[in-house]
């Protein structure tokens, strides 16, 4: 089988879990006879071309005018993504859209429709027009590759699976890595839930990594439970370069964050927690590893309270970084708001680290040797804290059977669901 797939990055260039997941599915699916067409936005020249062949879509011309996207372009019909930016509308249109915005006095920007573009490959302040561009790319690949189904990563990509659908005619299957109630907490940014809303209405079939995630498509998004099905994530044993304790140039415990520092991950319960912890026994560090919007508000926190000389705000921490920290811990937090699923703690396990999560994560589904607290229990997270780092029968167990557990929990294994549900809507 081959499938045409659309992510957003790829490892070793990635910003957060849904690079590391989209490589862990994508080397599961090789190792069962699957031939993935790996696109991003933005190819480096570094990613790993063994498990997928991967497109660089920057590199890719578009040319509107090209005879061979005629037949195409007459059937797709207006969507807008962003401000300026029209992907899904014929020349025409475009040219008629141009002409009224001159007319009157407006500026009409947009280099979606250039023959060339180079993508930047991050989070920034053109995603719209780069969500766009992808779409009028993957159009333009879905009529050349040759391919069996096609498979959308998050809502980044929905519009690119939709456009390769509509110009191959072949079957869609989008992956939900996270909602947009999971980012903001209900505060949906409109234009991203439409997106998102749109991409599982014209799938086939629609993977969600969780049970969690699987009831907020279908109650929030109005999607019929029938084409939803839940694949749960997994993590990669195989990579995990081995680090000596020894390292380690204190003799505190050390309890790690690890994740994006946003109102999803739950930051603030973690500093919190840290604060009762150290009231109790000042012999223990914490370390928070990510970036984000709340950061500074943390770092501001943490002096607040006066326990800034046992923090540790260490910037985005990947690869090796992340086992080097891991190596140096003791407990592992995540105390997420809404997690539609959560692969770091999978990732502090297989190093034998105790980890600790919050029960409103899907990771939760799955995991028996994890301590499970809800994600607003500050006193909870704190006992839990207190005693994985003071009754080290409680802690050698969780060592010990959680990193069997993880084991267990094979990217070969969620592959497999994975070909299940390619099957199903290619036989239906």
């Amino acid at each position: 089988m081959r499938v045409l797939m659309f992510g957003w990055e790829f490892p070793p260039h990635i910003t957060g879990g849904l690079g590391t997941a989209c490589y862990g599915l994508t080397k599961g699916l090789s190792r069962h006879d699957t031939k993935i067409i790996f696109v991003v936005p933005k190819a480096y020249g570094d990613e790993n071309q063994e498990v997928a062949s991967i497109r660089n879509a920057s590199g890719i011309p578009f040319d509107l005018t090209d005879e061979e996207y005629k037949i195409y372009w007459e059937h797709i019909k207006y969507l807008e993504v962003g401000s300026n930016i029209i992907p899904y509308v014929s020349p025409e249109y475009f040219s008629k859209a141009t002409e009224e915005t001159v007319k009157t006095g407006e500026e009409f920007k947009s280099n979606v429709f250039s023959r060339n573009y180079e993508f930047s490959g991050s989070y920034g302040k053109n995603l719209m027009e780069e969500v766009a561009r992808y779409a009028l790319i993957a159009s333009a690949l879905a009529m050349k590759e040759n391919f069996d189904i096609i498979h959308a990563h998050d809502w980044l990509t929905y519009p690119a699976g939709i456009a390769a659908k509509r110009s191959s005619g072949k079957k869609l299957v989008v992956h939900m890595h996270a909602t947009e109630f999971d980012r903001t907490g209900g505060n949906v940014n409109q234009q991203v839930y439409d997106i998102e809303r749109q991409g599982m209405e014209e799938a086939d079939a629609v993977i969600t990594v969780s049970n969690l995630t699987r009831n907020i498509v279908i109650e929030k998004y109005g999607i019929s439970p029938d084409k939803v099905f839940t694949v749960h994530n997994a993590v990669d044993t195989g990579s995990m370069k081995d680090y000596n304790s020894s390292n380690k140039h204190f003799d505190e415990k050390l309890v790690t964050f690890l994740g994006r520092i946003t109102f999803q991950k739950g930051p603030d319960y973690f500093v919190e927690a840290a604060y009762k912890v150290l009231q109790k026994d000042s012999n223990v560090r914490f370390a928070m590893a990510g970036s984000g919007d709340m950061l500074l508000k943390m770092i501001k926190r943490a002096a607040q309270l006066r326990i800034a000389d046992k923090f540790h705000f260490t910037g985005f921490l990947k690869g090796n970084d992340v086992d080097h920290i891991f190596s140096m811990s003791d407990v592992f937090v995540m105390p997420s708001v809404s997690e539609p699923f959560g692969i770091v703690p999978l990732e502090a396990m297989r190093s034998s680290v105790p980890v600790i999560i919050s029960k409103q994560s899907g990771v939760a589904e799955v995991l028996h040797h994890a301590l499970k607290v809800d994600f607003w229990d500050i006193d909870a997270i704190a006992d839990a804290i207190y005693g994985l780092c003071h009754y080290e029968g409680l802690s050698k167990m969780f060592k010990k059977y959680g990193k069997q557990e993880v084991e267990n929990l094979k990217w070969e294994d969620a592959a497999l669901k994975v070909i299940q549900v390619y099957n199903k809507i290619l036989n239906s």
